[in-house]
Order: C-alpha cells, then structure tokens, then sequence
C-alpha cells in the first residue's frame, strides 16, 4: 500500500486501500496498524488534520478494527 508522509509528531505516513476500505498508519517508532471498513472521508480528513494524532484518537481509535501489521 502506497503510504503519504504526515506532519506529526507521533505519526510518519497514512495509506488508504479504497476497494477493501483499509487505512493503514505508520507511527515514527515503527509500528504499523491497519484500521477496517474505514470510510474514505475519514482518511482524507485524517491527511489534513491540523493534529493526525489527535484526529486518530478521536475518530479512529477504538472506532474500528484493527491489526499491528
């Protein structure tokens, strides 16, 4: 999955798959979590999020399955 960069200060990139609705998040320490059945908005809105971290916390996590890649 293609990845873009992020300006955060916990996470390094984002990448979207749309036919499964997958969006994947890369942390700078290196881990890497697939979040499931995603909408497309909220990984655009997680891209031009004034704070991604935060974005993540709030709309994201605990909101959607997921899986440590």
């Amino acid at each position: 999955m293609r990845r873009d960069p992020l300006s955060s200060s916990n996470l390094s990139g984002v990448g979207y798959d749309s036919p499964t609705q997958t969006l994947e998040v890369c942390f700078k320490s290196g881990r890497t979590y697939q979040y499931f059945d995603v909408p497309e908005r909220i990984y655009r809105n997680l891209k031009s999020a004034g704070s991604p971290g935060g974005y993540l916390n709030r709309e994201i996590k605990g909101k959607y399955r997921y899986a440590r890649v």
